[in-house]
């Protein structure tokens, strides 16, 4: 039994696969410069293009910044434990990543919403898309997500603070996942679940809910235009935002309940919830980059221009 005063817990990585561990690492480490690369190149970009001064631009910057997090608040520690087998970590240097990771994936999920809202209001009412989003209520939306997040999360290592008794130190996982800490507990823990799932499906399940009511009502719109031309044009503009829903939600909902109910191998959820956390950040920026000509063209002179000066 340890006292949460004195404790340090141990990550041990992913139980099974430890002597595989270090190989793991190297495509985790790709992934995680593809996404710190590609999200870079959005927060140049989006900034300096005046024509990319819009709601959707604008809160494709806040996902790129926000993924960019992501991947600092989990790599590190996870890569330390794969290649230097740095296993231990302060109890609440292991709560600060806790909160970062999931007040991180919510506003994520906040802004995948904010960004079908905005679909939504181009396509339903585009003669008033300008008037409805403008700066102003931009700045507020994205304020609202933040503050959801960070309120809403924040509780979680708050309640796990309250627990003082704890019947193990190692953590079956590579970064501290609250139900993964949670079990540590020696006492009843009921409070914390019920908070988890609170927070799962206040944020996650009532983003996803909304996402695909804005989608129905869009595909209904879309579908009374007459033209052809027109309803590809319009499809066209959400297929980018329907991939990138679509990989976080999938994703997100099957560690969210194999935690929590299911008998999935605690190695396959935890490569399955590492992806979920670290893939997305790396698609994202491809899937918006290449259905936008502006990004492209902006990337293209950025490489264009390091090749002629390394000529």
């Amino acid at each position: 039994m340890s006292s949460v005063n004195d404790i340090t817990v141990t990550l041990i990585g992913i139980p099974g696969l430890e002597h595989v561990q270090f190989w793991i690492g190297f495509p985790f480490f790709a992934v995680c410069l593809v996404a710190l690369l590609g999200n870079s190149i959005l927060l140049i970009i989006i900034p300096s293009e005046r024509s990319l001064h819009q709601p959707m631009y604008i809160f494709l910057a806040v996902l790129a910044a926000t993924d960019i997090g992501l991947c600092a608040a989990i790599v590190p520690k996870m890569l330390a434990i794969f290649w230097f087998r740095s296993f231990s970590m302060a109890f609440d240097a292991c709560l600060a990543q806790l909160f970062f990771i999931h007040t991180l994936q919510c506003i994520e999920s906040g802004v995948l919403l904010a960004m079908a809202f905005d679909r939504f209001i181009a396509i339903c009412d585009p003669l008033r898309h300008t008037s409805i989003l403008t700066p102003s209520i931009v700045g507020h939306m994205i304020a609202v997500v933040a503050i959801r997040a960070i309120v809403l999360v924040g509780l979680l290592p708050i309640l796990i603070k309250r627990l003082h008794v704890f019947h193990s130190i190692l953590i079956a996982h590579s970064y501290c996942e609250h139900m993964a800490v949670v079990k540590l507990a020696a006492e009843d823990i009921l409070v914390n679940k019920s908070c988890g799932l609170f927070v799962g499906f206040t944020i996650l399940g009532f983003d996803m809910i909304s996402i695909l009511i804005s989608y129905v009502l869009i595909f209904q719109a879309v579908f009374r235009l007459q033209q052809k031309e027109a309803r590809l044009k319009a499809f066209n503009t959400c297929t980018a935002h329907i991939f990138v829903f679509l990989e976080f939600y999938i994703l997100a909902f099957f560690s969210f309940f194999s935690h929590r109910f299911g008998h999935v191998a605690p190695s396959t959820h935890i490569l399955l919830s590492t992806i979920y956390l670290l893939v997305p950040p790396a698609l994202n920026p491809i899937v918006y980059g290449v259905k936008n000509k502006v990004i492209c063209n902006h990337v293209a002179k950025i490489f264009l221009l390091n090749h002629g000066s390394q000529q």
